[in-house]
Formats: C-alpha cells, sequence, structure tokens
C-alpha cells in the first residue's frame, strides 16, 4: 500500500457512519477524508473496550503494534493501522478497510484457494510470534485484489501463552528458510516502536517464542487439540 492510506489514516477528518455488528468491542466503520480524497476505515475506541481479566485496558495498542510488527518483517499481513487520540469517541485505533468479498475467510480459502496457502501459513507463523489469541477464521480475509490480510489483533501479545487459533492444518511443517531469517532480528531486539507499545515481560516472551521457532524450525503444534478460538468464524 502507498503512504495515500496512512496519511489519511493520520490526518484525515474521521465520520463515525455505523457499528459494525457482532463485534465483542465497539467497532465502528468510519469515513476518513483530507480535501476531496475519501476512504473506509474501521476504529476501535477504548471507551467501547469490555473488560477483560486477562487483558488490560487498551486493545488498541495491540491493534497498532501487530500492524508494526508485520511490517518491521516486511510481510505485508495486516492493514496499515494508527492511534487516533483526537477521534470521536476517544482515542483509539484506526485501521484500513480491506475491500473484499465477506463470504470468503479461512476456512472457504484453505479449502477452495489452494493458491493462498504461503500466505496463510504465514499467517500462522506471525499469530504464533504475536500470541494471538483470537484469529478466527473471518479475521483472515482476500482482497479484491487477491492479496491476504490478517486482521482483529487486539488480544494479541500476552506474556502467557495463549495461542488460541483456527489455523492448524499446517502445524509441524518446515518454516521456509526466507522467513526464518525474517523473524531472526527479534531474538535479538524488538523494533522499539512495537516494543514501546507493550511492556517488558510481553517483549520478551515475544523473543522466547521467536528463539524457538529458530531452535525448532517448525511451526507450532496443538497436541491439546483445544487451542481453538470461539466463535470460530
Amino acid at each position: 500500500m502507498s503512504g495515500r492510506e496512512l496519511s489519511l489514516l493520520t490526518e484525515g477528518r474521521i465520520e463515525l457512519l455505523g457499528l459494525i455488528p457482532r463485534s465483542s468491542n465497539e467497532t465502528f466503520l468510519v469515513q476518513v477524508s483530507r480535501g476531496d480524497d475519501a476512504a473506509y476505515a474501521v476504529y476501535k475506541p477504548e471507551a467501547g473496550e469490555r473488560p477483560l481479566s486477562d487483558f488490560e485496558p487498551g486493545l488498541y495498542r495491540r491493534e497498532r503494534a501487530a500492524y508494526l510488527l508485520s511490517e518491521s518483517l516486511a510481510w505485508g499481513l495486516v492493514p496499515p493501522t494508527v492511534i487516533r487520540e483526537e477521534a470521536p469517541l476517544g482515542i483509539g485505533s484506526l485501521q484500513w478497510f480491506i475491500e473484499c468479498d465477506f463470504q470468503e475467510h479461512y476456512f472457504t480459502l484453505y479449502e477452495g484457494a489452494p493458491e493462498t496457502h504461503r500466505e496463510l501459513a504465514r499467517i500462522a507463523l506471525f499469530d504464533y510470534i504475536a500470541n494471538n489469541t483470537d484469529r478466527k477464521s473471518g479475521h483472515v480475509l482476500r482482497g479484491l485484489d487477491g492479496r491476504v490480510w490478517g486482521i482483529d489483533h487486539g488480544l494479541c501479545f500476552s506474556a502467557d501463552f495463549k495461542l488460541r487459533t483456527v489455523i492448524w492444518d499446517f502445524a509441524g511443517d518446515p518454516v521456509p528458510g526466507n522467513l526464518l531469517e525474517d523473524i531472526a532480528p527479534l531474538a535479538e531486539a524488538v523494533p522499539p516502536d512495537v516494543a514501546g507499545l507493550l511492556d517488558h515481560a510481553e517483549v520478551a516472551a515475544l523473543q522466547r517464542r521467536v528463539r524457538r521457532l529458530l531452535r525448532e524450525g517448525v511451526l507450532p503444534i496443538d497436541r491439546t487439540g483445544m487451542r481453538y478460538p470461539w466463535p470460530l468464524v
């Protein structure tokens, strides 16, 4: 994506269009605009977060951290995401809206679009590194241009291992060498803009997960059969 997306997200005027249904937390479709340029985005205000026992308020920071982590790896899996303080309902994350066929999701892509498997496996790798607690099938999108995206990363980066995902079809597969090379620097240092959104324990846990991947070289296996989110889609 070009700098236009980040420019609109960072500087554009935000207009609330409506509440996105069936979200655990209040999530809004908005329009962002600068002059004659306008686009859709997804706004997740801290004020709309449901209190959780295992995550502190401020899930928007984790949305931003996931985007920055993906960008630091040059993987481009997460749509551009910024934090806006002067938003209509207060501080929260603002993420570029992906135009797609919402009838497609992880399960349909895995079964019907084998050309996406490489990207789906990379999302599985990303989710392990980020310790994603909530990778539902509907959190995997294929844009109208065919590009595969992962969205909804508010429940990531816990210091405790909480991986819950529907993407287990690649469990035990070797991680390609080029991807191991991509993640290797994280074992030594997490990018400051990512680390600055997490606490010290979360950063240290991320590095432990990376070191395990580098040591074992395969995607993790769920031997319990219980590491699934609910609902699945």
